[in-house]
């Protein structure tokens, strides 16, 4: 049976056959302002559906529930319905748990409250809801399941709960086979389906052109996966021929697979598609326990969409009883000049390290190392003079030489500094200079190494007064066979951001699965990358629109450590790097206010912000938690502008990026409160342009009241940012 899986990873699993007759019992729900209806039913095959409709306008098409468990069956003992899909042989007990079910009640409820995140987009946030408990038992296994519906006016989110005290104990899924069928063929911005990485650059298509657009997409991706026909990942961002903007995602993923969909391109319908382990099974659960929520966002405009908080409404409230510890950053970092190539992590160009017996006091340096003394404190320097909080620094630790896919188990140790980095010293400087060090821990993604030595390096880190920690997970998983978001790995990173508290630390963790607002249960995950980032700019560039749309995708579940603030495009001229920064200056300021995060970098060096001072001020002005945000103009994958009041001063900041096209907008004042303001606008100079005059702005200052309109221009892949002052 084990090797059976990886047969039946690649087409639809479906326990039973079912009429397409119409279903019955019903149950339905409505939003609380009656916009949003959804209806869940069961055919009568027993087989579990929902549906969802926006005034009467169906979004949702009648869509499958359920999970195929594994059980005893046998490859000769499946067949094909004339659908295509795997059905169970009666000669196979145990398999199905998506038909023979009888409805055993429903409960229902309404919720509202507004409560205040620790940091965010807005100090309250409100959580609004009606909702509908589903309990369904199959009579012919004494197995239950519960299905709970939460409708909000912006959307859905259900889950799979399996009670406690019944037959169904520990079990292991096969495939969980919720649908999502899209009531017509909506234009997507997907990225292709990968167990270990969502670097990719977005697609736009119709989801019936999915299909010819994933193969190509596809090659040479690392985690070979086993999809025969078309897999994009979540967050999922549609928009249907009316003009309804429709996300699907998951929310507060623990213990659990990360979630791809599958499409079917010909029917405009998606299903779930979780990671599997290293057998092909999709996930080992014990009842009592429950599935992440999936989520289904309507908007009736793009604006909507960015400002809906849906999936964080969907988390548990914040489970740490002291978040006074716990702050937004801004920060810089020793880093960009070795992702351009102007500088190397690794301390010597040795190979084949054993790190309990390599001499480094006793190696041939390489002259390129980064992290050593001097260089860290012209960072710490520059950072200090002007208002920074922290600076990042990697490659300070030994056992750089050997590190990503060298299938080794023991590559760092997290504690011991290489020669030319005294931590002692360093430490005591940055503190001198109001510093905190941001500790850097890449785990190659050996994670038995890292679980191994997480809690003496994060003794260290409170040893030294180091409140921050990046995480990294660069190459393939060891244990071997193990893929990036599978259940093993999500507990992982569950263990780390629950460890990391116990510490009094925050995490930006790298390479890791992407967001589902867990953020709100535990704020002290202030970061994350999980999506193609600025350092991609240094491996071929990213095409201008590609930060128009991570606020619709990646950053939909929290929020997103970018690194944005490039100032010097021309790699080749400063390091020899052939890639080039698709940006120009007025776009990378825009960045600070379109991309949320509560932990931004200003990730150039101090050598190219000291060319362009006064822009630079504007990133030292700008704030990184907000208590009021206004999305003002967007549409995915092409601009977004939006405006920000910093919490604690009231200051607010208006920022905006555009795709390779030329775009203007006028921007309305109307979200400043009553007087008189200093306006300071920092733009894309009329002949600038990512690729020709990526440098060219213009800084011009104006009077302006609530009642002003200042229009604004941004050249191809441009932007704007604007602060104002009150008088």
């Amino acid at each position: 049976m084990k090797r059976l899986i990886p047969l039946l990873a690649a087409v639809l699993l479906a326990a039973c056959s079912h009429p397409v007759a119409p279903p019955q019992p019903r149950a339905e729900l409505a939003s609380p302002d009656g916009a949003l209806r959804m209806e869940f039913s069961l055919d009568e095959a027993g087989t579990p559906f929902y549906s969802l409709s926006r005034q009467g306008t169906a979004v949702l098409l009648p869509s499958r529930l359920g999970f195929a468990l594994r059980g005893t069956v046998k490859a000769e003992q499946l067949a094909e319905d004339n659908a295509g899909r795997i059905i169970k042989s009666d000669a196979v007990p145990g398999i199905a748990f998506d038909c023979g079910f009888e409805l055993a009640g429903t409960d229902t409820d309404a919720f509202d409250e507004v409560w205040e995140p620790v940091w965010g987009e807005e100090s309250r946030i409100r959580n609004h809801y009606n909702e509908l408990l589903v309990h369904l038992r199959q009579p012919d296994s004494g197995r239950l399941l519960d299905i709970r519906f939460r409708l909000f006016d912006d959307g859905l989110g259900f889950r799979y709960e399996f009670p406690g005290g019944q037959s169904l104990v520990h079990f292991v899924i096969q495939e969980e086979l919720t649908e999502f069928a899209m009531a017509d063929d909506c234009t997507a911005w997907w990225i292709p389906g990968d167990y270990d990485t969502q670097e990719y650059e977005y697609n736009r298509t119709l989801l019936s052109e999915v299909a010819e657009h994933f193969q190509d997409k596809m090659r040479g991706n690392s985690s070979q996966t086993p999809f025969s026909t078309s897999g994009v990942q979540t967050s999922l961002q549609m928009k249907t021929p009316d003009g309804l903007y429709v996300n699907i995602h998951e929310a507060a993923l623990v213990d659990y697979p990360c979630m791809h969909l599958l499409v079917d391109g010909e029917k405009h319908s998606l299903r779930a598609w979780l990671t599997p382990d290293a057998e092909g099974w999709k996930g080992n659960l014990t009842a009592p326990c429950k599935t992440p929520w999936r989520t289904v966002q309507v908007a009736v405009s793009a604006t909507d969409q960015l400002a809906s908080r849906l999936v964080l409404n969907l988390n548990e409230p914040c489970a740490l009883e002291d978040v006074s510890w716990i702050h937004p950053v801004k920060y810089m970092g020793v880093w960009w000049e070795m992702i351009a190539g102007a500088g190397s992590w690794a301390y010597t160009d040795a190979v084949g390290i054993h790190l309990d017996e390599f001499d480094y006091t006793a190696a041939t340096p390489n002259g390129r190392h980064s992290a050593n003394n001097a260089r860290v404190r012209t960072y710490i320097d520059f950072a200090a003079e002007h208002g920074f909080d922290a600076l990042l620094i990697e490659g300070w630790n030994i056992g750089w030489e050997e590190w990503a896919n060298c299938n080794k188990d023991y590559v760092f140790d997290f504690q011991t500094p290489y020669p030319d980095f005294d931590i002692d010293a360093l430490n005591a400087y940055a503190h001198k200079k109001g510093i905190r060090l941001v500790m850097h821990h890449e785990t190659s993604s050996s994670i038995r190494n890292y679980e191994r030595h997480l809690e003496a390096a994060y003794s260290l880190m409170n040893r030294y007064g180091y409140d921050a920690v990046k995480s990294g997970y660069v190459g393939d998983i060891l244990p071997q066979g193990l893929h990036h978001y599978s259940q093993w790995m999500i507990n992982h990173y569950q263990y780390c951001i629950t460890e990391a508290a116990r510490h009094h630390i925050m995490v930006n963790a790298h390479e890791a699965v992407r967001p589902t607002g867990l953020c709100r249960t535990y704020p002290n995950l202030i970061g994350n990358e999980s999506a193609m980032g600025t350092e991609y700019q240094a491996f071929g560039g990213i095409t201008p629109g590609h930060t128009a749309i991570l606020p619709f995708t990646r950053l939909n579940g929290g929020p997103m450590d970018y690194t944005p603030g490039i100032f010097e495009q021309n790699l080749k001229d400063w390091c020899g790097n052939d890639s080039y920064v698709n940006s120009t200056i007025g776009g990378q300021l825009g960045l600070y206010v379109t991309m949320y995060s509560p932990l931004q970098m200003a990730a150039d060096t101090p050598a190219h912000y000291s060319r362009f001072m006064d822009a630079f001020q504007f990133i030292k002005d700008v704030a990184v938690d907000w208590s009021e945000s206004r999305y003002l103009y967007a549409e995915p994958m092409e601009y977004i502008v939006a405006a920000r009041k910093a919490k604690g001063t009231g200051q607010w900041f208006c920022g905006g990026v555009t795709d390779g096209q030329a775009r203007t907008f006028e921007i309305r004042l109307d979200f400043l409160e009553p007087g008189s303001y200093e306006a300071t606008i920092y733009a894309d100079a009329p002949d600038a342009h990512f690729k020709t005059n990526p440098q060219a702005y213009a800084i011009t200052k104006q009077n302006v009241t609530p009642d002003s309109v200042i229009p604004v221009t941004m050249a191809p892949g441009g932007g704007f940012g604007i602060s104002f002052r009150k008088l």
